[in-house]
Order: C-alpha cells, then structure tokens, then sequence
C-alpha cells in the first residue's frame, strides 16, 4: 500500500521508521517531510501542513491507500475531516475529537463532567477576572492559554506578581497568539510526570509503554519551557499499581466521556499524567503521538503499525494484541543553541552516516534541510538521538554516546536526560 504522513519533524520521522518496517507499505510519502525522511519517503516540501486542498489534491495524485495526519494544528484544524469528505482512508482524530487537545477549557471541563481526576481549575476569558481570582488563590499556580501553543503555553507561577505577569503574558500581550483568547487557572500540583501514549479505535482503547519527557530547556529542569529536549521509556515510576488506576479512572472514562459527548475519538491519545500523593491525576490530552516520545515508544513496539492502524479505523482495536519489546530506549534532542528563543540556521551536520537501526540506534530529524553542501539545520530541534539498551541505565548510556557521532555548529543537548532513572 501507498501512504502519506502529515507532518514534518521528528515524531513524523519515527512514523515512517516504523511503516517503512511494515511488509504492508510499498511506498511512502510526506509532506512537507524533511531531509531524513527524504530518505526513506518521497517529500514535497513546498505543500504545508495547513494547506488542506492541497494535502487532499496530493494525495488524490499519489493515489495513497492512507492519509496518516501527525501535527496537532491540523487535526484540530479538520484534515482529517476534508481527506475523508474527499473520500481519502485517513487516521487521526476528526476536528470534533481533536478539540480534546485543541481546547484545555473543553478537555478539562469534560474531566470535571465525567469524573476523571484531574488538577482543581477555573476558566477565565477576561483578564481582570483572572487576577481578581489569582489574588484570592493559593501560590504556586499554573496558567495555562486555552488553544495550541506548540507545547509552550504553559506557565507556572510561584507569586502573585508571576502570576499577575503571566495573565498579561498570555491574555493581553498575546505571546501565544489566538490560544490566549481564553486561560485555564489551575491547582499546582507536585508528583512525577508521566507520559502515556493509546491507540483509540472509538470505543477500545490500547495503551502503549509509558514515557518521561523532560519539557525545560537546560538541565535540571530550569530554563524556558520547549517541544521537548529527551526523553525515556519505560518511566520506572509508572507501576502496576498506577496503571490499574489509570485504566480503571482515566484511560476508558475518558474515551466512553468523547463517545456520550458525541465525538467518537478514533487515533491517538496522549495522556500527560502526574503521580501526586493523592494519586494519578491527568495534565493535558494530546490528541496524536507526542514529540519527542514517539522516538522511545515506536522503536519498542513489535506490532506491524499498518494493522494497529487498520484497527482503530475500522474500529477492531480490541482484537490486537499490543506488545512492546521488554527493553528500554532513551532519547536525547540535539537542538540550536538558543532554542526556544532565537537561533541560527544552515549548519552543515557531519556524522549521519553512522547510525545503525538493526543495532538500536536512531537518529530521527526534526529541524533539518537537504542543500547542496549537504543536510544542514533548519530548525530550533535539530535531531532526537535514540538507542535503545537492555535497560534504561544502558540505553542512557548509548544514547549519549551516540549524541557525540553527529556534529554541528552551536549543537546544544541537556546533559540530564533521564536523570531521574538513577533515583528510581
């Protein structure tokens, strides 16, 4: 079969990593792509994610048997809607079910109906009502803009003063843009984060292995908040205990709370968890594979991803048996000094050529660009390097011996990626 992946970054290029594992795909296509897909899928860089008539007209070209939507702005946006009035196989969540993600105000809101634990929040769409609540609530507090921010629309404030600054950050200076429109206010909450990726088939739900992403710009968590920097699979934190907990009050609650609200949810959920005293509680939805957690989970699944696919589509999740390989993967994000603010482009990068999938490492381009003098960064990621190792200890270690293959001008990596493994 003939596929084309949405999507552009290094979550897009796991994907492919692993459809091109399938004996299923015959041939692979993206858009816009970048230069490590490029080599393994026909890229058309000049057609963007957002472009919809044109993503459709492509793929009526392509003749593709499956439309595989990866961002977050366009399953929100309805791509998938347009690929299948265009009578298009597509996967990925329709506009009504990506709201989950697309609105922190719905997803929570929802939480609140269906009893799904979650952080205490209140919702806030003028400015001046906000700070009239934060000046009555219990510090620290975290704000977050309703809408897409790339991940970054997330700001934890330990005073008033942040706090009364934030609201101006993200109402009234706009610095998100349109997703600060309307502000979710929510209780603080303290515990160790964990990341849970699904596949949803509108009723069934088949949770992945788990995953730590760490979000901060540089180590030990300080520094501006990121796509992500690395990450680790499986979380030790994440035990049998909190997993019968979460399948019990948070996975099925919340894929039975999308069906009785009318919004069957078919794809991925991403389940940002927090382990508190008092519990799992749930942080955010993603409505799709998250980045850089894909990098870890997909080199660990053993299924043929095609069938996974099929089955959520065609609403048969439930007779898939998911299974992960019993092992540990870590991956350590090579970005552009500077990122997330200000940084520059055009870097020639040396030592591509020494990654070996068969032999558990991967190196999977997010913000990269094929040139005439060679693939060069083109972006604030530039490559997530994953390996994978009999444990997290091991992978740790090959991944960062592996970071130190690839080099270019003003590379930049947390030097703490799965820290965390060593107090587990």
């Amino acid at each position: 079969m003939k596929v084309l992946i949405v999507g552009g970054g290094g979550r897009e290029h796991a994907i492919a990593v692993s459809m091109k594992k399938s004996k299923r795909v015959e041939k692979l296509y993206c858009v816009p792509g970048n230069a490590g897909i490029a080599q393994i899928a026909e890229c058309e860089p000049s057609i963007g994610v957002m472009e919809f008539d044109k993503v459709v007209a492509y793929a009526k070209e392509k003749a593709v048997d499956l439309v595989f939507v990866a961002p977050d702005d366009p399953l929100v946006g309805g791509l998938v809607d347009a690929c299948e009035a265009a009578g298009l196989r597509t996967f990925g969540p329709r506009a009504n079910a990506a709201i989950l993600e697309g609105s922190k105000a719905f997803s929570k809101d929802l939480m609140k109906k269906y009893n799904i634990p979650t952080a205490a929040y209140e919702t806030f769409d003028d400015a001046d009502a906000a700070i009239a609540y934060l000046e009555t609530a219990d510090m620290p507090i975290v704000l977050k803009a309703d809408g897409l921010a790339l991940g970054k629309g997330v700001l934890i404030c330990n005073t008033l003063e942040e706090a009364k600054a934030g609201v101006k950050e993200i109402m009234l200076d706009k610095h998100f843009g349109s997703a600060g429109n309307r502000m979710v206010v929510e209780e603080f909450m303290t515990g160790r984060e964990v990341s849970v990726l699904s596949f949803v088939d509108g009723k069934t739900i088949k949770t992945m292995t788990s995953a730590q992403d760490h979000k901060r710009a540089k180590d030990n968590d300080e520094g501006l908040n990121t796509g992500g920097m690395g990450t680790f699979s499986p979380s030790p934190f994440y035990t049998d205990e909190v997993d019968e907990f979460c399948k019990k009050y948070i996975y099925q609650a919340t894929v039975d709370a999308m069906a009785a609200e009318g919004r069957e949810f078919k794809g991925v959920i991403f389940f940002g968890l927090m382990l508190t005293p008092k519990g799992p509680r749930v942080l955010e939805y993603n409505a799709r594979f998250g980045d850089p957690e894909t990098q870890v989970v997909l080199p660990r699944m053993k299924n043929d991803i095609m069938d996974v696919i099929d089955a959520c589509i065609d609403g048969t999740l439930g007779q898939v048996d998911l299974q992960f390989e019993d092992n540990a993967a870590v991956c350590v994000v090579l970005a552009s000094a500077g990122y997330p603010e200000s940084y520059q482009k055009g870097f020639v990068i040396d030592g591509l050529d020494k990654f070996d999938e068969a032999e558990g490492y991967y190196c999977f381009h997010a913000g990269t660009k094929q040139t005439a003098e060679g693939i060069v960064t083109n972006g604030g990621r530039v490559l997530g390097i994953t390996a994978k190792g009999a444990n997290l200890k091991e992978a740790r270690a090959n991944a960062y011996a592996a970071t130190e293959w690839v080099s270019f001008e003003n590379k930049y990596m947390r030097n703490d990626i799965g820290k965390a493994i060593d107090e587990a």
